[in-house]
């Protein structure tokens, strides 16, 4: 994960689930829309859980568990593909850019990909989903098949609100900060919230400024410069007006290494609990079974209910 992934979604999940009761899932079936190394594939699952309880999920606290191993995410997806229009999954900007750039593997799960999200979250009677601004698309989509469901068959789904941070929600790229923070384009255009120091620093002094010396907050004419304010704010926990009154009157440059030592700061709790719990394998496989197992007693009750109200004969 990069420190985007941290501020627009799952830091979000680290305060939801202190008073809520909350769902997390890794959703390694949807990662099966790009070709995966079976030998590598397990492994990355695995390393993706890890992290999250790195960041601060607590399976104390919430329901963490992989996708996969509750069956009835992809029982529910068909049949929400049943009802969903193959225009409205066309126009899914996701479907759009991911075909544009994957043009030898325009498959049919990246065009179906909404409906499988769509079960993950109506399978639990979601009443709220904190997302990124990129997924608010999908989760309108989600809402309206939970709305047709329910027009069609009865009461039966709840149509989840969306909550997105009012700051944060979108980070931009080091590199190009008019596009939003991504892997897919280059290791130099984000942070990884495990970066190690050195890295952090190299990637912050070759980080994408704008013309002139003065730091303000103004996207339109300063991204960079933006951008790095934002980062900077958010993880000082401070007003951005408080930010950009701290580097008045001083350079790019130091905006740069205060905000790169800031981050080496705050992320050294998390690469020091990654590497803990890279030794104790087990420990969290066995978060994952008991997760899985609360997780199927929620899914199970809706597909009961679901079957009875489409007529599938039971199968006992």
């Amino acid at each position: 994960m990069h420190i985007g992934n941290y501020l627009g979604a799952v830091k979000q999940w680290t305060e939801l689930q202190t008073r809520h009761d909350c769902f997390f899932t890794v959703v390694d079936l949807h990662a099966l829309t790009i070709q995966q190394n079976p030998q590598e594939f397990g492994k990355t699952s695995m390393e993706t859980v890890t992290e999250l309880i790195s960041v601060g999920v607590n399976p104390e606290q919430c329901v963490l568990f992989l996708q996969s191993h509750v069956k009835e995410h992809t029982e529910l997806a068909w049949i929400f593909n049943t009802l969903t229009p193959v225009s409205e999954l066309e126009r899914m900007t996701q479907y759009k850019d991911k075909a544009r750039k994957n043009k030898r593997n325009i498959n049919a799960g990246l065009l179906t990909y909404p409906a499988l999200m769509a079960a993950d979250i109506l399978l639990y009677q979601t009443q709220g989903v904190p997302v990124g601004k990129d997924q608010i698309q999908h989760l309108e989509l989600a809402r309206m098949i939970a709305r047709k469901f329910n027009n069609l068959y009865g009461k039966t789904f709840v149509e989840p609100e969306t909550l997105v941070s009012k700051e944060g929600a979108k980070v931009m790229s080091l590199q190009d900060p008019k596009k939003k923070m991504s892997k897919s384009d280059g290791t130099q255009s984000y942070i990884s919230l495990f970066e190690e120091p050195a890295s952090i620093r190299k990637k912050l002094t070759e980080a994408t400024t704008d013309a002139g010396k003065e730091i303000v907050y103004n996207p339109a004419k300063k991204p960079g410069i933006s951008n790095l304010l934002t980062i900077h704010a958010l993880f000082a926990k401070i007003p951005l007006k408080d930010a950009e009154k701290h580097f008045k009157n001083k350079g790019y440059a130091t905006l740069k290494s205060e905000t790169a030592e800031l981050l080496i700061d705050v992320l050294e709790p998390f690469r020091r609990k990654k590497k803990e719990l890279f030794s104790r394998e087990i420990y969290v496989k066995e978060i994952l079974k008991a997760g899985a197992r609360k997780a199927r007693t929620v899914a199970e009750a809706t597909m009961e209910d679901v079957r009875s109200k489409l007529g599938l004969v039971p199968s006992s």
